[in-house]
């Protein structure tokens, strides 16, 4: 099971940081990602670390912006996320897979709950 947790209101410019926790297993060789969606919108893939090669992937939109990491035991993924825009609004899901080498859904079998980010402006 995936616990993500973080989300809230912020304004234009802003910071927060996404936190998901996993309890039964760790993320060691597997692929982990954040993912969002937005009213309307499907879910995308905002950033991701491949279970094949280690590659980190950023949404163009959010590069130099969001930041995805892990803590050294594998069980606690993170995305930093600074500059906040109104287009970052959204529920971000956390998500993780042995065999996720894409940033797309699909990839992905373990999803955390969700949690919601609102940038206004």
């Amino acid at each position: 099971q995936l616990q993500a947790s973080g989300g809230g209101l912020v304004q234009v410019g802003g910071s927060l940081s996404l936190s998901c926790t996993a309890s039964g297993f760790t993320f060691d060789d597997y692929g982990i990602g954040w993912f969002r969606q937005a009213p309307g919108k499907e879910r995308e893939g905002v950033s991701c670390i491949s279970s094949s090669d280690g590659r980190t992937y950023y949404k163009d939109s959010v590069k130099g912006r969001f930041t995805i990491s892990s803590d050294n035991a594998k069980t606690t993924m993170y995305l930093q996320m600074n500059s906040l825009k109104p287009e970052d609004t959204g529920v971000y899901y956390c998500a993780a897979d042995p065999t996720g080498s894409w940033c797309i859904p699909d990839e992905f079998r373990s999803w955390g709950q969700g949690t919601q980010v609102t940038v206004s402006s």
